[in-house]
């Protein structure tokens, strides 16, 4: 069976003391990158501080498989979901994805402020490909799960993070991707939500959609991922079944705590 994601090679560069053409790239860069002890910094010739957050990176996905990205803070999950996303553009190597892509990487992403809630969800459709006619039949479906009904005519810079979680969860799942990308963003949501997005990804995946997420709650990873990929030092450490490659992590952590 043909993949769905294929990444041959990936490596991303940062130079800390520049300023790259994307803001948030940078930002990202930085939060990625620094808080990991294991990647690699180095100078030359007196020049800026380089920093690999992702180096030699390689793996498939097929179609409707459900894959958990795990590792600890700064591993580079964060930078090898951005890239498969298209935001930021890998140093080296080729990521292709076959099918349309949606994604929810942080709590407000490809949300216009000064738009309401009803245009962004047609702007979101719009960017995946969707025609006018295929969003609005989702339209009721989206509000329904986010429960945001009495707030779909506000700018969403007024939303509170709940709020742009729940509206932005619901576009990503309910506008019929391919392929979803999730980064750790239900951690700050609540119990009850966390468990409707945690069905969504089930139903999703049983119609077909392949899912890649990024998450430190383990106990989900096992129970609803055919694979894991554990990524460590910009690197993958390790991947195969998700109680193997957990029980491995968790291993691989205290180990390094002691």
């Amino acid at each position: 069976m043909k993949p769905i994601i294929k990444a041959e090679s990936l490596g991303k560069k940062y130079h800390l003391g520049r300023r790259e053409t994307v803001a948030p790239t940078l930002r990202e860069a930085l939060k990625d990158s620094l808080r990991s002890a294991a990647q690699f910094v180095r100078r030359r010739n007196g020049g800026d501080p380089i920093v690999w957050a992702l180096s030699d990176v390689s793996f498939e996905v097929r179609p409707g498989e459900v894959v958990g990205i795990i590792g600890r803070n700064g591993a580079g999950k964060s930078t090898l979901l951005r890239i498969l996303a298209r935001i930021t553009r890998p140093t080296t190597g080729l990521a292709d994805l076959y099918g349309r892509t949606g994604s929810l990487l942080g709590v407000g992403t490809g949300f216009h402020p000064d738009l309401t809630g009803r245009e962004n969800i047609y702007l979101n459709g719009a960017i995946l490909g969707m025609n006018k006619q295929e969003i609005t039949r989702k339209f009721d479906e989206i509000v329904a799960f986010a429960s945001v009904e009495n707030f779909l005519d506000t700018p969403a810079k007024r939303y509170s993070s709940g709020m742009y979680l729940r509206l932005g969860f619901a576009i990503a799942a309910h506008l019929e991707p391919d392929i979803l990308l999730l980064d750790e963003v239900l951690t700050i949501a609540d119990a009850t939500f966390q468990t409707k997005c945690l069905q969504k990804i089930k139903d999703a995946s049983r119609d077909g959609t392949t899912v890649l997420f990024v998450s430190h709650n383990l106990t989900s990873v096992e129970q609803l991922c055919d694979r894991a990929l554990h990524v460590d030092g910009g690197k993958i450490f390790e991947e195969g079944k998700p109680d193997t490659v957990i029980a491995n992590y968790l291993k691989h952590t205290a180990s390094e705590n002691n």
